[in-house]
């Protein structure tokens, strides 16, 4: 079971990765006076390469929900860390360009620094419904920090700050979205499609993920993906992570465990900060 919500991740993270990659063109094309507003995914939506990136995220959602309903948050959303050297190396051909040596050795250390770090932490139990009583405080502070991220990017110019902050959002976004998206999720297999059309989660996923793309629109359009992937990238992972052990119960391996945990994450946040600067894709793609 564990096998296959891990192979339905992997393949919401290649879809997730497709669709990064064809919403990165299309935001470069929209004026920089529409950041933040509404009217910037009204202009996006006129273009056939959004619109195809938007399929991407549908997809991933799709087997997101597959990949929830059988296996705990705390295993699938770390595993959209490959989102990042997917999304470079299925840009390579669109952009005739080959990944330097540095490039695979950062796609190589993020990938080990993944499985050596699920395999130490091996998560596992948890509950297919989270409580309430601990759901609610989560969604207060997920939606608490998004609001801080966007005022803050607010005071800065377009740059690589702004754009860190705005994916900083769009990641807790993203965490919050799969933890609610776990529960309407699980309503759906358990209790069919009537009692997933009238639970509340329903709704509030689809809200936090339209949130968490209008974000990753704004942060791919302030700067270079080099500053927003890896915020991005390891903030999902961190904050579902989170969810998963405080919201819905699971458990991760602890005490000794934790060194060669930490050694994994350090693996993966060489290999992603490395990676997200191997390949210039700010002006490859706008061309």
């Amino acid at each position: 079971m564990l096998v296959l919500s891990v192979f339905f991740a992997f393949l919401g993270a290649a879809s997730n990765a497709t669709g990064t990659v064809l919403q990165r063109k299309a935001a470069l094309s929209v004026p920089s006076e529409d950041a933040l507003k509404p009217r910037i995914l009204a202009d996006l939506v006129h273009q056939p390469i959004f619109l195809l990136g938007i399929c991407g995220v549908a997809g991933a959602a799709l087997f997101q929900a597959l990949a929830l309903v059988t296996g705990p948050l705390a295993l699938v959303q770390p595993v959209f860390i490959l989102e990042l050297p997917l999304a470079l190396l299925i840009s390579l051909p669109v952009l005739h360009r080959a990944l330097p040596r540095s490039g695979w050795i950062a796609v190589g250390f993020m990938v080990v620094g993944l499985v050596f770090g699920l395999a130490c932490a091996a998560p596992s139990g948890g509950h297919p419904q989270a409580p309430l009583a601990k759901l609610l405080p989560a969604v207060a502070v997920c939606v608490g920090v998004i609001l801080f991220t966007v005022t803050a990017a607010r005071h800065r110019r377009a740059g690589p700050a702004r754009a860190a902050l705005l994916a900083t959002g769009s990641a807790v976004g993203n965490a919050l979205t799969a933890a609610l998206l776990k529960s309407s999720a699980d309503t759906f297999s358990s209790d069919g499609l009537d009692a997933f059309l009238t639970t509340w989660q329903t709704y509030a996923f689809a809200v936090t993920g339209i949130v968490a793309v209008f974000l990753l629109e704004n942060a791919l359009q302030a700067g270079p993906i080099a500053a927003s992937q890896p915020a991005l990238t390891l903030g999902d992972a961190v904050v579902s992570l989170i969810l998963g052990i405080t919201v819905y119960g699971e458990q991760v391996r602890t005490g000794w465990w934790l060194l060669p945990e930490l050694a994994a994450i350090a693996l993966i946040v060489t290999g992603t900060i490395h990676l997200s600067r191997a390949v210039p894709l700010t002006r490859e793609l706008a061309n």
